[in-house]
């Protein structure tokens, strides 16, 4: 499984995965980052099988597959030939890039997400809610994301939501911000079913000022102190750092 959207709870010395993004599948591995058309496809065959895929081919219109294409499409993913499980923020987000029409082939990677939060409307509230709860479907509350097996971010309502308002003609600034907002929540939801009050932000989906912004002020709003990126990235830069540290921690300070 390629992770990317997960919640982790420790420090450099180690730490747990405690909750992380319903998995989905990349159709093509690499050659899914290209396409977010493919994401879009993949999201809805994750949640609803065949019919799902139907309906965002509809929605995609002449943007979108062929009837052989979407054919051979459903077979990789239903096989899971080369189309490994996937928990990645960024995927998610060029999934719904696409389904808001703002992308649905890029040149490089991060381009349909970047798309997708300058299509934000700054006014909009609304948001749409993903669901956190437990491995065997319970809902999430105070300490279960400590219990040895992590909370699932499910996606899948926010996707059927977002695809409603699509289909009923709504703009893609709505959309957008609604789904960041929705991603806000499940933040905030995750952090309070842990229960630790230092909350950092980080990985390459916090490059996305709405996200990282509102995420923040969230955190803040329910008594939580966000730690956010300053003079290091937050993408693979501040990976490569982090991985740095904890190396120094198993080593006792000592890296060569």
């Amino acid at each position: 499984s390629v992770w990317g959207g997960e919640f982790l709870l420790g420090d450099a010395a180690g730490c747990r995965r405690v909750a992380h993004l319903r998995p989905f599948r990349l159709p093509g591995g690499d050659a899914a980052v290209k396409e977010p058309r493919r994401m879009a496809v993949a999201l809805a065959h994750a949640a609803w099988g065949e019919a799902g895929m139907e309906r965002v081919r509809a929605r995609l219109g002449p943007e979108g597959f062929t009837d052989t294409e979407l054919h051979v499409l459903g077979q990789v993913l239903a096989s899971g030939f080369r189309a490994p499980q996937t928990t990645s923020a960024g995927r998610l987000f060029d999934g719904v890039a696409s389904l808001c029409g703002v992308r649905q082939r890029v040149s490089f990677e991060g381009e349909a997400a970047m798309a997708l939060e300058y299509a934000v409307d700054p006014g909009e509230t609304g948001a749409y809610a993903l669901e956190v709860r437990g491995p065997a479907g319970s809902e999430a509350s105070g300490g279960a994301a400590r219990d040895e097996e992590p909370l699932i971010v499910d996606w899948a309502p926010a996707l059927a939501a977002l695809l409603d308002d699509v289909e009923r003609g709504a703009p893609a600034g709505v959309v957008a911000a609604r789904f960041h907002n929705g991603l806000v929540g499940a933040i905030r939801t995750v952090a309070e079913a842990v229960g630790e009050r230092a909350v950092a932000l980080t990985g390459g989906v916090f490059q996305n000022r709405v996200l990282t912004e509102r995420a923040a002020a969230s955190l803040r709003d329910a008594g939580m102190t966000p730690l956010l990126h300053r003079r290091v990235p937050a993408n693979d830069g501040g990976l490569a750092l982090g991985q740095v540290a904890v190396a120094a921690a198993i080593h006792g300070g000592e890296v060569s």
